[in-house]
């Protein structure tokens, strides 16, 4: 059936309020208006916030058994530049030495941020005579290895960018990795790469599960240990299949920043909870926190909410330009100890009741964290019992606000009045 890129968009807009990112109107290009939405038609599976998945979804996930253990067993943090650069000329490799600097210097490796990740145009248009991979003269003079090597000097991690496909996702297209995974991988090892994101354009209609594993295989052939980011939009339910194939996989296409964008994302994500672990995380996208789209209490309720989904908190605006409340929102280490805890439990839906959220999160040590969060646009009552969040029955809880740094005691009553688009979230704990 023939569908027009009007009706796609159209779709998106109503299903998801997500407007169409720059790399989403490249994919409608580049891969045709039907590819895409078949994209869009898996998505719309996933919508029902509040739904049960399906009865195989109930079922225990293993980490990523065939990749280097140990790796993931927390959701990545880091900093990615595409959404807040893209490809403009100030994505080089000053950029790249100063973000590492700020990591240190703005207290964001103490917090728990450790990956310094290139997107997409690091490379040049083409492979040298040998089939390899050339980084941008005029961008990374210096070489990757120089950057890799700056990067871990400064105790932190180094990743990459390619697709799983012939050209990567730029309108004009660098060389993906599709038939030259096993020399690609090489490569990045070499260089000293951490952390591969391996998106899915121009995949020539080859099978997802072949072309993920392929790189998977050739990763793991190294020998080095690679974080491996699947990066294919949801369109294969990757939830469902890649568990021991990557690290952490795209459940919804590009974030962009804006509120509709966030919460289309949220309401995709959450269902998909049971699949989510240490080793093997359900990613819905880059932070847009600071890159001026939402206000503040809006950039609040994104990163308490990916935290509580324990989502990669990837940051994707330019640190360079942070102001004091973005770098406020970003090292917020008591929102970071949930998307952090050791369980790798995903919050999941208590209530949702006309845009009046309730989540839960259950915690290592037996506390539970629990978000208010409010969609509408007026400010609400949200209420909810410690029972309800599946704490044991108690004389006294403790509350601890996680925004507000302020402890408090209830009887078992957790109620905030929470601003519209805000999020209030608590740490909640049997009082002994």
């Amino acid at each position: 059936m023939r569908v027009h890129i009007r009706t796609i968009r159209r779709l998106t807009l109503q299903h998801a309020g997500q407007h169409a990112g720059e790399r989403t109107r490249r994919r409608i290009r580049r891969h045709g208006p039907a590819r895409v939405a078949g994209a869009l038609s898996v998505a719309l599976l996933c919508t029902a916030a509040v739904s049960a998945p399906p009865a195989a979804a109930q079922a225990s996930h293993t980490p990523a058994s065939r990749l280097p253990g140990g790796l993931a067993q927390t959701p990545p943090m880091g900093f990615n530049n595409w959404n807040s650069t893209h490809c403009r000329a100030e994505f080089d490799e000053g950029m790249v030495r100063g973000i590492a600097d700020l990591f240190v210097s703005k207290g964001l490796k103490d917090a728990g941020y450790r990956y310094v990740n290139l997107d997409d145009c690091w490379a040049l248009p083409e492979r040298d005579a040998d089939g390899r991979l050339v980084p941008d003269p005029q961008r990374f003079p210096h070489g990757i290895k120089a950057v890799a090597d700056y990067v871990h000097g400064k105790g932190l991690k180094f990743g990459i960018y390619t697709s799983a496909g012939t050209r990567t996702c730029n309108e004009n297209g660098f060389p993906g990795g599709l038939g030259h995974e096993t020399s690609d991988a090489r490569q990045f090892a070499d260089w000293g790469v951490d952390y591969l994101k391996y998106d899915n354009c121009n995949n020539q209609g080859v099978d997802a599960r072949q072309r993920y594993r392929t790189m998977r295989d050739a990763l793991k052939a190294t020998g080095r240990p690679i974080v491996y980011s699947i990066c294919e939009w949801g369109e294969n339910r990757p939830w469902e299949w890649a568990s021991d194939v990557g690290h952490l996989w795209r459940t919804t296409g590009d974030i962009d920043d804006s509120w509709s964008s966030m919460v289309g994302i949220l309401k995709r994500n959450l269902p998909l909870a049971p699949y989510a672990g240490p080793g093997h995380w359900n990613d819905p996208d880059m932070l847009e926190v600071g890159n001026g789209g939402m206000t503040d209490t809006e950039y609040r309720s994104h990163f308490s909410l990916w935290s509580m989904m324990s989502a990669p908190l990837l940051i994707g605006s330019d640190l360079r330009r942070a102001t004091p409340e973005t770098l406020t929102i970003l090292g917020n280490k008591d929102v970071i100890a949930l998307d952090q805890d050791a369980l790798g439990k995903q919050a999941t839906v208590l209530t949702s009741d006309e845009g009046r959220w309730t989540l839960v999160k259950q915690l290592a040590n037996g506390d539970h964290a629990v978000a208010l969060f409010n969609e509408t646009g007026e400010a609400q009552t949200i209420a909810t019992t410690a029972q309800d969040a599946g704490l044991p029955q108690a004389d006294r809880y403790l509350l601890r606000d996680l925004w507000q740094h302020r402890n408090s005691h209830t009887t078992g009553t957790i109620s905030a009045n929470v601003p519209a688009h805000g999020t209030a979230v608590y740490r909640v704990s049997v009082r002994r």
